[in-house]
């Protein structure tokens, strides 16, 4: 069974599990959300309107996205994004005290199928593959700006800033490495590549554990909301005995 069908089943079990409770009358939650967590997010979410009889709409975006999607259309009932978003929400007042984590995604490496498998055993051995790959694939958002700083870091970046490609977000990602060709390398949210892998794509692994970075990802019900009550109830399911499982068989850890 592929990774999709796995997240699929967990999210059918849960929502036979909670049938018993659907609501008699139901409201559309409006959800603003970052995009790596859209496989576990959307599994809860169909499990929550079994439920409760209540629809959660999602619109996603990439983390450094949200703040001016939320400036150009407030109007959402809950937000889920990193802690720094979060924090520069709360401290402008837009949200209600209700949090809940939902978990934190890391960073992993992917090829193309039948590809030469790059070796990233170690931070010394990532950077020998990067220098020897032919391309370069990732993001400009979280995942991408922790790699960037990270090559920087190794003192590379200088040497391949020549040959890296990069996407808005990690779908995009992950379709070019898919077409791709020689010795190219993507990076992203492990919980985008779960969702390619055997579709043409191949999970190398995660970075290695010394410059491994997760990001964490919380969720809130804003003040403006009209579903304020309801958008409450909704975070509390994504981190409760339901929600939670199908975050982790997302690929998201605690």
């Amino acid at each position: 069974m592929n990774f999709v069908s796995r997240v699929s089943q967990m999210a059918a079990c849960a929502v036979l599990a909670a049938s018993f409770g659907g609501a008699a009358l139901a409201d559309e939650l409006q959800v603003l959300s970052a995009g790596a967590i859209e496989p576990g997010l959307k599994a809860a979410a169909a499990a929550f309107e079994k439920q409760t009889g209540h629809v959660a709409k999602i619109t996603f975006n990439t983390a450094p996205e949200l703040r001016k999607r939320m400036d150009s259309n407030p109007a959402f009932d809950v937000v889920i994004a990193p802690p720094a978003v979060i924090a520069d929400f709360a401290a402008a007042s837009k949200l209600l005290d209700a949090r809940a984590n939902v978990g934190r995604v890391g960073m992993g490496v992917a090829v193309r199928e039948g590809a030469a498998v790059p070796d990233i055993a170690n931070a010394d051995a990532l950077k020998r593959s990067v220098l020897d790959a032919e391309s370069l694939v990732f993001n400009r958002a979280s995942t991408g700006l922790y790699l960037e700083g990270l090559l920087k870091k190794m003192d590379v970046y200088a040497q391949v800033e020549g040959k890296t490609t990069r996407y808005p977000d990690g779908a995009a990602v992950m379709e070019h490495v898919i077409k791709g060709k020689g010795r190219e390398i993507g990076f992203g949210a492990m919980t985008e590549i779960l969702l390619y892998n055997g579709k043409g794509l191949k999970l190398v692994g995660p970075v290695p554990a010394e410059v491994q970075n997760y990001t964490s990802y919380t969720a809130a019900p804003l003040a403006s909301g009209k579903s304020q009550a309801l958008a409450q109830q909704f975070v509390g399911f994504l981190s409760g005995p339901v929600g939670k499982p199908l975050f982790v068989a997302a690929g998201l850890t605690d």
